[in-house]
C-alpha cells in the first residue's frame, strides 16, 4: 500500500535549516533500512515534510536471524545488535539440542523489534522520534515539535502515485524556493539528481523508478532510472514548473502582469522542453543493447533469419527463388527497439513495410 504523509511543525515555525533537513533525511533512511518500507518520493520544506511512502508486507515466513541483524544495524549501535546476536545464538543451540520451549523464545525475540517494521505508523513515528530528540537536543529545547498526529492519504499505484510524487517534488518551486526541481537538494528528484549527502542519490533514483512504475510490477530498481524512467519523470516535473501569469488591473486603472504561479519563465522552460526532446529523440534512436534484450524485439521472431550481412546475404541467395524478382540482397538493417544491434546483426526481413515472410511454412 502506497502512502501520502504529510507532517507539520507545531505553530509552523521555520524550524528545518539545510542541517535540520539533512539530519531528517538521515533518520528517515535509517528509519526506512529498518521497517522495510521504501520512501519513493520526499520533500522537507521550512515547516513540513511530505513523504510518498509504501508499506511493504513482511516476508513470507517471517525474517531470518541474519536479516533481522542486518536491520537492527539501521538504527542500533553495534553493541546493541552483537547482544541481539547472543540471545538468538543461545537461543538456538537450546533449541537445536531439544528444548523445544527455546524456540518460542527465538520468536519473541524477534517480536521485540519486527512488531515496528512494514507498519506506517511506526515508522512515521520513528522517523518524527528520533528527529525530535536530536533537534531537542541541538537547539536546547524540549516538549513537542511536530503537530499532533501525521496525515496521510491512500494512493493507489500508476497514474495516482506518479502524480503525487511530482507533486511533492514540485513543492520547492511553488513556493518560489527553485525554478527548477532538482535544484532543491532536500527532496527525492533533487537527491535523485544531485547525489545527496553521499553523493550517490540511488536510493532516491530506485524510489522514483518504484513510484512511476508500481503498477507494471516493477521493482524499486536504479538500474530502470537510466531508461525511459528518468525522461517520464522529468516531462512530469516540467509540466508543472513553469510560472503563470495574469493580466491585472491595478488601482490607476493601468494594466499590469503578476505571476500568478512562481517558476520556470516561459523561455527558460521552452529550453528546458528542447532539450528534453532532443534527449528522448536519442534515446529512442541509440537505444542501448542492453536495453534492447529487455525490449520485445520482433525481428528475432519475425525475422525470417538474423545473424551477420554475409550470413543473412548467403542465406537469401540459397533461397533465392522464395523472394521477389526485384529484391537484389538479402540483409536488413535492424530498426526500432533493435536499433542498438543495428550494423552488428542483420536480418531477412524489413518489418518496417508488409513484406511477406518467406520462411513462414518452415518450421
Amino acid at each position: 500500500m502506497i502512502y501520502h504523509c504529510i507532517s507539520r511543525v507545531v505553530d509552523r515555525r521555520f524550524a528545518f535549516q539545510a542541517a535540520e533537513k539533512e539530519k531528517l533525511r538521515t533518520f528517515m533512511r535509517m528509519q526506512e533500512n529498518f521497517s522495510g518500507c521504501r520512501v519513493l518520493a520526499y520533500c522537507f520544506m521550512c515547516n513540513h515534510v511530505h513523504l510518498l511512502l509504501e508499506v511493504t508486507r513482511m516476508p513470507e515466513g517471517g525474517l531470518s536471524d541474519e536479516e533481522l541483524l542486518r536491520r537492527l544495524g539501521a538504527i542500533y549501535h553495534e553493541t546493541q545488535v552483537a547482544q541481539v546476536a547472543g540471545e538468538l545464538a543461545e537461543a538456538r543451540r537450546l533449541a537445536k539440542e531439544g528444548r523445544a520451549e527455546e524456540s518460542v523464545v527465538v520468536a519473541r525475540i524477534h517480536e521485540r523489534f519486527t512488531y515496528r517494521m512494514h507498519d506506517l505508523s511506526q515508522f512515521m513515528k520513528g522517523v518524527m522520534q528520533r528527529y525530535t530528540q536530536w533537534h531537542n537536543r541541538a537547539h536546547k529545547r524540549s516538549g513537542h515539535l511536530w503537530e499532533d498526529r501525521f496525515k496521510s492519504v491512500i494512493v493507489e499505484d500508476g497514474a495516482a502515485a506518479k502524480t503525487m510524487a511530482a507533486y511533492i517534488d514540485l513543492n520547492p518551486v511553488r513556493a518560489g524556493l527553485v525554478k527548477k526541481p532538482e535544484d532543491y537538494r532536500w527532496s527525492s528528484y533533487g537527491e535523485a539528481i544531485g547525489g545527496g549527502a553521499k553523493g550517490n542519490g540511488k536510493k532516491a533514483r530506485a524510489g522514483l523508478v518504484r513510484a512511476m512504475r508500481a503498477h507494471k510490477c516493477v521493482a524499486a530498481d536504479v538500474a530502470f532510472w537510466k531508461d525511459d524512467v528518468a525522461l517520464e519523470y522529468r516531462r512530469m516535473l516540467l509540466a508543472g514548473a513553469g510560472e503563470k501569469v495574469a493580466e491585472r488591473v491595478n488601482q490607476t486603472g493601468r494594466m499590469r502582469t503578476i505571476k500568478t504561479r512562481k517558476g520556470m519563465s516561459a523561455t527558460e522552460l521552452h529550453e528546458e522542453l528542447k532539450r528534453l526532446r532532443e534527449a528522448e529523440e536519442k534515446r529512442m534512436a541509440e537505444i542501448p543493447f542492453g536495453r534492447m534484450l529487455r525490449c520485445r524485439v520482433r525481428y528475432f521472431t519475425d525475422g525470417a533469419v538474423i545473424g551477420s550481412r554475409q550470413f543473412v546475404d548467403q542465406t537469401f541467395e540459397n533461397a533465392r527463388d522464395r523472394f521477389g524478382s526485384k529484391r537484389k540482397d538479402g540483409a536488413r538493417k535492424l530498426r526500432g527497439n533493435a536499433t542498438a544491434a543495428g550494423g552488428i546483426l542483420w536480418s531477412a526481413r524489413d518489418l518496417q513495410t508488409n513484406i511477406r515472410n518467406p520462411y513462414q511454412s518452415i518450421r
